[in-house]
């Protein structure tokens, strides 16, 4: 898993180098190289306040003669910090847990949910899918395509039916068959609709109502794509679902992602 999560972030890595081998040939002074370091973390969307703080950090770790290297490894010992922070594996050890995915339209929670039961699937677990999105075209039909393709049960709906009644459902089977693990693919929403973020405290307020302690996680997806906007999708989730944990798409596509640091 890890070896492909260096894969899919290898146009992350390319875009950095390519900006920094002239820097590093050319052995440019602490101060230059910061600037050129400011420009490629906003430009990552990483966000002004979030790069000045990175940036400050990195003066107070060196001197002014110090070399690209020394640079580098404050670099990476100041992101390790701030990410590291609030890293840890995802609550689910102890059976049943549940796991919802939020997020705004196209963010791309259903892929996500997929590649996560895999990842639980692998582990041993015993995994159970709901389609919760009985809104969006074709969504439940993508759930359950993925759940053929992984042989992973899923529990659907009928197109516009309560997302929460259809969550209501699944509980009674997901306790019924004595699985370990649920995941609840919830519809998109735009994070400005105060009415559609209302209805994820339901969905949320029921799931806790018949497992104790559950959900264990609320995972939001954010598109690496979509910059700053990220920050403010996570504040809205937070308040509205009390999210426990962020999943960040479209990485292979795109050399962004920076926004996460701003969130965290």
């Amino acid at each position: 898993m890890l070896g492909n999560l260096k894969e899919k972030l290898s146009r992350t890595r390319l875009a950095f180098r390519e900006k920094w081998g002239d820097l590093f040939q050319n052995n440019q002074p602490r101060d230059q190289i910061l600037e050129e370091l400011a420009e490629a973390l906003i430009l990552a969307d990483t966000g002004i306040a979030a790069t000045d703080r990175i940036i400050q950090a990195i003066r107070d770790k060196t001197r002014k003669d110090d070399a690209f290297p020394a640079i580098q490894q404050a670099l990476r010992d100041g992101l390790v910090e701030i990410l590291g922070r609030y890293s840890s594996g995802l609550a689910v050890d102890q059976s049943p847990a549940v796991i919802m995915m939020v997020g705004v339209n196209g963010g791309g929670k259903t892929t996500s949910i997929a590649k996560l039961a895999l990842h639980f699937q692998t582990q041993g677990k015993k995994v159970l899918l709901v389609a919760a999105d009985t809104f969006r075209a074709a969504a439940q039909e993508q759930l359950s395509i993925w759940g053929k393709r992984l042989d992973i049960p899923v529990i659907r709906g009928q197109y516009g039916a309560d997302p929460a009644a259809v969550v209501y459902d699944a509980l009674q089977s997901f306790k019924a068959r004595g699985h370990d693990l649920l995941l609840v693919d919830t519809a998109g929403r735009i994070h400005t609709n105060a009415n559609l973020m209302s209805e994820l405290e339901k969905v949320k307020r029921i799931i806790g109502r018949e497992i104790a302690g559950a959900p264990q996680e609320i995972l939001l997806v954010l598109d690496s794509s979509i910059g700053q906007n990220a920050v403010v999708q996570a504040r809205e989730f937070l308040k509205f679902a009390g999210i426990t944990g962020l999943f960040l798409t479209k990485l292979d596509g795109t050399a962004k992602g920076g926004s996460v640091i701003s969130i965290v």
